[in-house]
């Protein structure tokens, strides 16, 4: 995109302008790396020193940082969201011309608007929606439904039967629709497989990353709703639904029949155990174990066993000091043995 003025970034997102409405932008960058011609943000007052040498042209915060920009700035009540649709703005990303490329193989009737990438195959009975975009080497199967303006990165395999949204981003590597991890033990102790017969219904404006895997279901579907963000390398198991607006950092791992609320956040690397449900509204730091139903929102922390966050906060600084409570301990029990001797 061309560079534009401050002004014109205000009047099309509003805030408050202090400065130079006439100097050019041209992109978006950190405190730290900014040049005169880009603009910067500060939301987060640990990084507040940062302000007062940064060589951004403009920054964008909060109204009580505004007075110690040393350039001109922009003022809004939330200056990380008010940066996010900047950077949006100015950095629109690339669309691959609409046709079919022509090492691709498709056997379904297509829109003219979509565009298919160097050997992508696409099976038959499939719903493809306009200006929907299929990366090179793609391999989407028969009977899946993908919504209007939706994009597959490279190498992003959907399974027979599979529902994708509107507005979907997938990013390459990603797994959609493989069987689940379902398995009957045998008495000679052996497993024998169970068809996994559900499929995988995705909503709309979904943002699913590189390498991570949605399984489908083993009877009933595996859902995830409007507007869930997965990180890289998340597993979904079979059978889950993951309520609208959810965000998963990476590396999650998600048992089968879990169902997780709508508007919940999850820390990277945390584990949700099968068969249980998390409510609205729920936030989970990285790291934690999740092996029981939570049924009210709030900050859950920890491993085993997880609590509220407040209450492992408190647990945890206990903890740290258990050495020097445990010296304090054995000096009250030498002395209260010696009291017990001076007595006799």
């Amino acid at each position: 995109m061309a560079a534009v003025r401050l002004g014109e970034i205000v009047a099309r997102f509003g805030g408050e302008l202090i400065g130079d409405g006439d100097r050019t932008i041209v992109q978006v960058a950190s405190l730290e790396q900014a040049r005169p011609d880009e603009i910067s943000f500060l939301s987060h007052p640990k990084y507040r020193t940062q302000l007062s040498t940064t060589r951004a042209g403009a920054v964008i915060l909060s109204r009580q940082a505004a007075a110690a920009s040393p350039s001109a700035c922009i003022v809004s009540e939330q200056p990380y969201l008010y940066f996010a649709r900047v950077s949006r703005w100015l950095n629109p990303g690339h669309t691959p011309p609409a046709g079919i490329h022509p090492t691709a193989t498709v056997a379904s009737r297509l829109p003219a608007s979509v565009s298919v990438g160097a050997g992508a195959v696409i099976g038959e009975a499939c719903t493809i929606g306009e200006n929907v975009v299929v990366g090179p080497g793609c391999v989407v199967g028969e009977g899946v439904a993908i919504g209007a303006d939706s994009l597959l990165h490279a190498k992003v395999s959907v399974y027979p039967g599979c529902l994708i949204g509107r507005r979907a981003i997938v990013h390459a590597g990603a797994v959609i629709g493989a069987d689940g991890f379902g398995f009957a033990p045998e008495a000679d102790g052996s497993w024998l497989k169970i068809p996994q017969i559900g499929g995988v219904i995705i909503g709309d404006d979904v943002e699913i990353g590189a390498n991570t895997t949605i399984d489908r279901g083993a009877l009933d579907d595996t859902v995830i709703e409007d507007g869930v963000k997965l990180d890289n390398q998340i597993q979904v198991g079979h059978n889950v639904c993951i309520g609208a607006h959810s965000a998963l950092a990476g590396c999650v791992g998600i048992a089968g029949s879990a169902r997780i609320g709508r508007r919940c956040t999850v820390g990277g690397g945390s584990v949700i155990l099968g068969h249980i449900a998390i409510a609205d509204g729920v936030n989970i730091s990285a790291g934690t174990l999740v092996a029981k139903s939570i049924t009210r929102a709030g900050n859950y922390t920890g491993t085993v066993p997880f609590l509220e966050h407040a209450d492992w906060l408190k647990n945890f600084a206990r903890l740290r000091h258990l050495d020097a409570m445990a010296d304090k301990i054995r000096a009250l029990e030498a002395q209260v043995a010696r009291l017990a001797e001076q007595e006799k």
